[in-house]
């Protein structure tokens, strides 16, 4: 498979972005609310990456400091799924993924901050362009309003844990930290039901439809896919892997309009705002490539 992978480098990579691209598509297709969706995805996912460490002989291999530290990471990676999915959920999937796409933005905002680093006149020009991008294509579409709300924060709180997660990869395998963000999402979901005293994923069984989509968006489309981007990452440049994973929003949206038809198809004005702003991420991957 690992000789597959490094002869065919570039096809397997963009396999796998298109993978990472059918994430909305089944939080669509999916009938659960975005919390369950949520709860389900993240613990198909823990065991996966549980079992691909234990055979390895991984599994106990982390520090109790990482540990804890992880668990914290792992609430920002479970509100941002909630937010993406929720995006899904009352609006379209061609919304939530464009609005993932103003992450750039975020990043280019709290970066400098977070590595106390100078902010860059391009990135800040760029910034305004993706808002002033978003702006317009909102205008066009009030009725999806908390779409975009729950897309942008799903943004926000992607880049936050994106940035912590920096700080934990030179000590901790990226399937480990994986792993671990998904326990702690199992763990906080688990405890809000509770609360809401919401015994519906302890108590009911679910489709046997809405399963087999659950266990393609845990399995494969989450827990492998980290795996999968991991082996890639060692034959290709980070440039190539940046580009590639730049295009999800596209096979995205595409994907979307392919399976779902006109529940999916947007007004000429998102298409133009939305090719700004994913115009504006290439632009931005070229420019760091030179840096």
């Amino acid at each position: 498979m690992y000789h597959l992978l490094k002869k065919y480098k570039l096809t397997s990579l963009h396999l796998m972005v298109v993978i990472l691209g059918l994430t909305g598509v089944f939080g669509k297709l999916i009938s659960l609310d975005a919390i369950h969706l949520v709860w389900y995805r993240m613990g198909i996912a823990f065991v996966s990456l549980a079992l691909f460490l234990f055979f390895k002989k991984q599994l106990f291999s982390i520090s109790k400091q990482n540990f804890f530290g992880i668990l914290g990471v792992g609430a920002l990676v479970t509100l941002h799924w909630l937010c993406f999915f929720q995006s899904i959920k009352v609006s379209t999937i061609s919304i939530a993924v464009v609005c993932l796409a103003t992450s750039s933005l975020f990043s280019a905002l709290i970066e400098p901050l977070f590595f106390k680093r100078k902010l860059l006149a391009y990135e800040v020009i760029m910034g305004v362009i993706v808002l002033i991008s978003l702006a317009f294509v909102m205008g066009t579409d009030t009725q999806y309003i908390w779409g975009y709300f729950y897309g942008i924060m799903a943004a926000f709180l992607g880049t936050l844990f994106t940035l912590f997660n920096a700080k934990y990869i030179k000590k901790v395998g990226a399937a480990q930290i994986t792993m671990i963000e998904m326990l702690a999402g199992v763990v906080i979901i688990s405890c809000l039901l509770l609360v809401q005293q919401d015994y519906a994923v302890f108590t009911t069984l679910i489709s046997v439809t809405d399963f087999t989509y659950l266990l393609i968006l845990g399995a494969i489309c989450t827990a492998l896919v980290f795996v999968w981007m991991t082996e890639i990452m060692r034959h290709i440049t980070p440039y190539s892997l940046i580009m590639a994973i730049n295009m999800e929003p596209i096979y995205s949206i595409l994907l979307a309009l392919l399976i779902f038809k006109e529940s999916e198809l947007m007004s000429p004005s998102f298409y133009i705002g939305g090719s700004i702003i994913i115009g504006i991420i290439f632009l931005e991957g070229y420019f760091k490539n030179k840096q």
